[in-house]
């Protein structure tokens, strides 16, 4: 992975983490890595289009659209497991071990976020050793990045986001790693019912 590619990681991930200092100082932060970060003029011009239109937003309309984009629909949520497993008993061994990975690439993890935060995966890609490891787990997150970018309002803010991600970082995902998820998901919550469905 090069190094512009690294920086589109950090970028989306800053950007895709709750904005609790405000719109202008996170607009400031994001350009100082653009120019420092970013050779290429055309690459930094399609990331300046990108947040552009989060540029609209005051500090307290942008924490609301955050909120309501990521926190209150589950299709949309920020944590990876979730999307593989929903809220399978089996998404707590499945942390574990996205935690012993992590751990092993001497990766420090920061916040109270659970490990599979989005936001915190694509930080830990830009500076993960590239390896088996690494290489899945940028598998795993091209079929949940890939399910966002379709399933967000095509005039959300933050939707140019994840069409970036998948534009310049991740593989699309073949239709088979698609199923994948959706079976994996359908699976766990088949597997939460406290009791069988019966059919007559």
């Amino acid at each position: 992975m090069n190094n512009e590619k690294r920086a589109i990681l950090v970028i989306a991930a800053r950007l895709l983490d709750y904005p609790a200092d405000g719109i202008k100082e996170l607009i400031n932060d994001i350009e100082e890595l653009v120019e420092n970060l970013i050779a290429a003029t055309d690459i930094k011009e399609a990331i300046r289009q990108m947040y552009q239109p989060l540029c609209n937003f005051n500090d307290t309309e942008i924490q609301e659209l955050y909120v309501e984009t990521f926190d209150l629909k589950t299709k949309l949520g920020l944590y990876l497991t979730a999307y593989e497993l929903g809220d399978s008993s089996r998404r707590g061994s499945a942390l574990i071990k996205l935690q012993k990975i992590i751990n092993q690439s001497g990766f420090e993890r920061t916040g109270e976020e659970l490990v599979d935060y989005i936001p915190m995966l694509l930080e830990f890609l830009a500076v993960a050793p590239e390896n088996y490891e690494s290489n899945h787990l940028q598998k795993r997150l091209a079929v949940a990045i890939n399910y966002m970018s379709e399933h967000i309002n095509q005039q959300n803010p933050y939707g140019g986001i994840f069409k970036m991600l998948m534009k310049h970082i991740f593989p699309t995902p073949t239709k088979e790693e698609i199923e994948q998820l959706e079976l994996g998901r359908e699976k766990a919550d088949l597997e939460e019912l406290p009791y069988p469905i019966m059919y007559g």
